[in-house]
C-alpha cells in the first residue's frame, strides 16, 4: 500500500478551513430564495435512490470544474447566472473538496456543511427519487 503524503481527511480539513460553510438549518431557510441554486454533486444513482434538495441542479463532481468554466466546451449557462451557489454531496467531504477548487479558479460558492445527510436528518425537503433524474 502506497504511503499517502496527505489524507482525504486532512485535504477536506483544509479545504473546509478556507471555504463558507452553510449549516443545515440556515440551508433550509435559503431554499425559499430564488437567488439560491443548491447544486448536488452526489452520483445520479445516490439521488435516484435517496431523494434530492427540491429544484437541486446536478452537476457530477467530475464536471464541476468544466461545467463552470466559461472558456470550457462543457460550460453550463446556469453558472454563469446572478446566483448564489451552494454545493452539496452525501457527507460534505466532495462539496469542500470541490468548493475549494471553485473558489480557487475565481467561482464564488458556499457547501452545505453536513451535507445530503444532514439535510436527511434535519428533515428538509425532498423531492422523492422518481422526481430527481
Amino acid at each position: 500500500m502506497p504511503k499517502l503524503r496527505t489524507s482525504a481527511a486532512a485535504m477536506v480539513a483544509n479545504a473546509r478551513a478556507r471555504i463558507e460553510e452553510i449549516d443545515t438549518a440556515e440551508a433550509i431557510a435559503m431554499l425559499a430564495d430564488p437567488k439560491v441554486t443548491f447544486v448536488d454533486l452526489r452520483d445520479i444513482r445516490e439521488r435516484q435512490r435517496s431523494g434530492a434538495i427540491p429544484g437541486s441542479f446536478h452537476c457530477p463532481r467530475g464536471m464541476a470544474e468544466f461545467w463552470i468554466d466559461p472558456e470550457s466546451p462543457y460550460f453550463k449557462d446556469i453558472f454563469g447566472e446572478d446566483r448564489i451557489f451552494v454545493f452539496h454531496c452525501a457527507s460534505g467531504w466532495r462539496s469542500a473538496l470541490t468548493v475549494a477548487t471553485l473558489n480557487e479558479m475565481g467561482f464564488p460558492a458556499a457547501h452545505l456543511k453536513e451535507g445530503f445527510a444532514g439535510w436527511v436528518k434535519e428533515d428538509g425537503p425532498i423531492d422523492t427519487p422518481d422526481k430527481t433524474s
